[in-house]
């Protein structure tokens, strides 16, 4: 019989480095294929895709058809969705916009049972084997529950530390994009300067980064920088590969 394989938390806690894919266009294959590639995770965007629970319980279905590990963004001051995406077998959630320790607390009560978190305890879910485990297996299983937590404007940078020391917080994930829009878009060179900055901080506090990469060139830069989680953003892949395939060849 196979052994089963260490939870994602487990794996960053012994320091490995584990590569993902975001996923914004609802597609089970997708969740397939970066199974039988080998990647460790995919994180389902339920903030800027869609939402739908049915959809999000056939892409956990395929996923772990396949042993792939999946990790859901979820919306701001959303621990409903939080409750189901978990109840339904995720095994992490991401958080956006956490601006300060407070809201990291927060964070990590929607995501927890008590003593650590609020989460509303049932054991008849996706995630409790339909009421086939005992409540002491299913809360010791739960604990294995990944918190990322995403700090998005200047006054997150500036608590990075403490938003990465908070407990149950595992890893935290700088947007850039948000984080432009906060300091009116200024020059890419001061968001880089930012997010190295809030890096820092986050692994100073014994916190471990994810960074959203477009390519294997910036996986490699993010790898030197001392990320953990390295997190493919698909939309980009695929559109730089079709824009790529639509190019005209070059002449001989």
């Amino acid at each position: 019989m196979t052994a089963p394989r260490a939870s994602l938390k487990a794996r960053l806690a012994a320091g490995e480095r584990l590569y993902g894919a975001l996923l914004r266009l609802p597609s089970e294959t997708l969740v397939e294929m970066a199974g039988v590639a080998g990647l460790d995770y995919v994180v389902i965007d339920c903030e800027h895709g869609p939402a739908d629970l049915t959809a999000l319980q056939h892409h956990l279905t395929a996923a772990a058809a396949r042993g792939i590990d999946v990790l859901v963004r979820v919306g701001t001051c959303e621990p409903a969705l939080a409750l189901r995406c978990l109840d339904l077998g995720a095994a992490g959630l991401i958080h956006p916009h956490i601006d300060s320790a407070r809201d990291a607390r927060r964070a990590v009560a929607a995501s927890h049972y008590p003593p650590l978190g609020t989460r509303g305890f049932a054991t008849y879910s996706r995630s409790g084997r339909f009421g086939t485990v005992s409540a002491a297996d299913h809360v010791t299983a739960a604990r294995d529950t990944l918190v990322v937590v995403m700090i998005e404007t200047g006054r997150a940078c500036a608590a990075a530390a403490d938003i990465a020391a908070t407990e149950g917080v595992d890893a935290v994930l700088v947007g850039p994009a948000d984080l432009a829009a906060d300091r009116g878009f200024p020059a890419g060179d001061v968001i880089d300067g930012l997010v190295a900055e809030a890096h820092r901080a986050v692994r100073g506090a014994g916190g471990a980064v994810m960074t959203i990469v477009p390519d294997t060139v910036r996986a490699r830069a993010a790898e030197r920088a001392g990320a953990q989680l390295v997190l493919y953003n698909m939309a980009h892949v695929l559109m730089d590969t079709l824009r790529s395939l639509a190019a005209p060849a070059e002449s001989p």
